[in-house]
């Protein structure tokens, strides 16, 4: 479906079937023009529009088919299309409109957070060649790339993101990252976890069961509503993964994982910004 085609597209079916709303589709292809607007126009002309080019990334991200179905799809060579997707999400990072607040959004300026939701998530991807046991995750038993979210909770902006290998644990990610939290900001995570208070002394984590033993009517139920307070981050989860690049096993290099989760990331702020 081209460009033309979407267009018919009711606004539910348009984020269906590209993942953003058309709004967000406009801002994308202003920085898709303002990109062209900075290159050379010799050579060939294109057999795609720019329309068309960014809906071509879209159905990358969405859908997560190879190159060569793709480009069956749009009567291209299968390395256009290679070229297509790695070009607009230079151009979508490089252009400014799609950014994170960064980690020193945690610490500083007069919109710091009140309390942050913080967990991990994982993609898995292809058993490396070489260095397999730094990938492997033992929990999961599969190699994934990990990606640590920290997000608002009033808001569920998402704030900063981190990056790691499968075998490395949450709260390993966590003291690697070189993230600080404000004192006065409260941060909700599950027990992955525990011992973060040495850290950062205003967090909340579910308590675990003791050894030959069983916890109390009251900590369960402290360990209730810590869920459901922290369940806001789950729910980012979600919207994240609806893009099947980020929840099927990652095939590409893993260099540009870390590229296509913060801009993925950055696109779900804008629609989340639309929809208030």
């Amino acid at each position: 479906m081209n460009y033309e085609a979407a267009q018919k597209l009711s606004a539910k079916d348009f984020k269906r079937r590209t993942g953003v709303y058309k709004q967000t589709f406009k801002r994308m292809l202003h920085a898709w023009h303002t990109y062209h607007l900075n290159r050379s126009n010799a050579g060939r002309p294109p057999k795609l529009c720019r329309c068309d080019q960014l809906m071509v990334a879209l159905q990358y991200w969405r859908e997560y088919r190879t190159y060569f179905h793709i480009a069956g799809d749009w009567e291209v060579p299968e390395s256009t299309v290679c070229r297509i997707v790695h070009q607009v999400e230079s151009a979508l990072m490089n252009s400014g409109l799609f950014r994170l607040p960064g980690k020193k959004h945690l610490i500083q300026g007069f919109e710091r957070p009140d309390v942050v939701v913080m967990d991990v998530t994982e993609t898995p991807i292809e058993r490396p060649q070489k260095g397999q046991k730094a990938y492997y995750s033992g929990k999961k038993k599969r190699h994934p790339l990990k990606c640590q979210i920290i997000a608002d909770r009033n808001t569920l902006e998402i704030i900063c993101l981190s990056f790691d290998k499968g075998r490395r644990h949450d709260f390993q990610i966590f003291k690697v990252s070189g993230i600080h939290i404000h004192p006065d900001t409260e941060s909700l995570q599950d027990s992955g976890y525990q011992g973060i208070a040495a850290y950062h002394a205003n967090s909340y984590v579910p308590l675990k069961k003791p050894q030959h033993n069983e916890l109390t009517s009251l900590q369960r139920e402290y360990n209730r509503a810590l869920s459901q307070e922290r369940i806001g981050i789950e729910h980012i989860n979600r919207s994240l993964k609806i893009f099947r690049i980020l929840s099927e096993r990652y095939r590409n290099r893993r260099r540009r994982y870390a590229l296509r989760c913060n801009l993925i990331s950055a696109i779900y702020n804008h629609e989340l910004s639309l929809a208030a």
